[in-house]
């Protein structure tokens, strides 16, 4: 289990009170928005940006998810270094036969401590990283273990607790919710093939999975009934695949949009339920709503924008997009009450090249991978950026 990085003792210190940007949450959605800061100034190309991305753990050490994403994401990010295995289909077994679906574009499993160490890389000698335990939200105030944060712009990249959401707000609370819920085992092995189990045998509402990265199979149950204990099933489908099960993370998903501004704050990731309904995706997901967060940020700190323009705007991106989420959530809603060869019967069709491909494009335009470019700006050197007073 990943150990609390938080600082302890002696450095436990009180943390610099004032920021331009205060980023919560240092996984796939924060960082994408501190990448988009890089190199940032205040308006009229004045002083550099002072960013600030807080999160309990180190970079890189709590890895939640199957860390799979489509390829073209990763190298339009500038990611590619981390990527551990390549998949030009995804083989998919229901009760009623077995089909390989052709895909358009390849998916990538990759590694997740060496993505956000290049990812983080990117917003280097713009922003400042600190652990802290994020406890909620007083208006334009974050209060943390290390001390209370202020700044004009606030992110929520936490997940889907949804922590600075305003007081008062109905709380996240599964099995009351709408969350799913997932568990993964990372025994040593290899595959050739993306794989996928939509059977009520392996999990009634949901599906498992296999996920080869180069020595190691990723293999999960997700359910759509957070309810329903995993981790039986998963041990089952890992013993069914080969390996005996090690090494177990899991986590809850959203699987419903929300608002992606709320009392001032910027909501991406999880926490804006950013997560695929179906499919649980939401790392692209994450990537996209994160890079859009970020230019809006970037235009406020230049002054090309007054921040209330940028919650409004990226408030309408977010919504702009919940039709695509809601309509999967249906499917994900009816596809566990077909019947078996209802089922089948669909699993061989999607086998069928035009229409996997005609599927998957649809599927790919919930979160083009072209929104990643251009970069933004080289990051200025680490000696331009000295604290300034706010």
């Amino acid at each position: 289990m990943p150990v609390r990085a938080t600082k302890r003792g002696a450095e436990r210190t009180p943390l610099e009170a004032r920021w331009d940007v205060l980023i919560c949450g240092a996984s796939f959605a924060g960082l994408a928005v501190a990448r988009e800061l890089r190199g940032g100034r205040g308006p009229g190309g004045g002083d550099p940006l002072r960013v600030l991305v807080l999160d309990r753990y180190e970079i890189g050490e709590r890895q939640t998810s199957a860390c799979a994403a489509p390829t073209e994401w990763l190298e339009n990010l500038g990611l590619a270094g981390s990527i551990r295995q390549t998949f030009d289909s995804i083989v998919c077994h229901t009760p009623r036969g077995t089909a390989r679906w052709p895909l358009p574009y390849q998916y990538a499993t990759f590694d997740y401590p060496e993505l956000c160490a290049l990812l983080w890389a990117q917003s280097e000698g713009t922003a400042v990283f600190e652990t802290a335990k994020v406890h909620g939200r007083t208006g334009q105030t974050v209060h943390t273990d290390r001390g209370d944060l202020s700044a004009p712009l606030i992110v929520d990249a936490l997940g889907w607790r949804r922590v600075l959401a305003p007081a008062g707000a109905a709380p996240i609370q599964p099995p009351k919710a709408t969350l799913s819920r997932g568990l993964e085992v990372h025994p040593a092995g290899t595959g050739p093939d993306l794989e996928i189990w939509v059977d009520r045998s392996v999990i009634p509402a949901g599906y498992g999975w296999s996920f080869p990265a180069r020595d190691e199979l990723r293999i999960g149950i997700g359910s759509y009934v957070p309810e329903d204990h995993v981790k039986a099933p998963t041990d089952r489908l890992s013993r069914a695949v080969g390996p005996e099960p090690e090494g177990y993370q899991g986590n809850w998903i959203p699987h419903r949009i929300r608002a992606g501004v709320e009392d001032g704050v910027f909501f991406v990731g999880d926490s804006a339920g950013h997560c695929i309904p179906l499919s649980a995706e939401g790392i692209r997901t994450a990537f996209y709503f994160g890079i859009a967060c970020g230019r809006e940020l970037r235009a406020v700190a230049e002054g090309r924008q007054q921040a209330s323009q940028a919650l409004a705007r990226y408030g309408d991106f977010t919504a702009e997009a919940a039709w695509k989420f809601e309509a999967l959530l249906r499917w994900q809603q009816g596809i566990p009450r077909l019947h078996p060869a209802l089922l089948g019967r669909l699993n061989a069709l999607t086998g069928r090249r035009r229409l996997a491909h005609w599927a998957f494009e649809h599927y790919r335009r919930i979160a083009p991978a072209q929104f990643a470019l251009p970069a933004p700006p080289a990051a200025a050197r680490a000696s331009e950026i000295a604290p300034r007073p706010l």
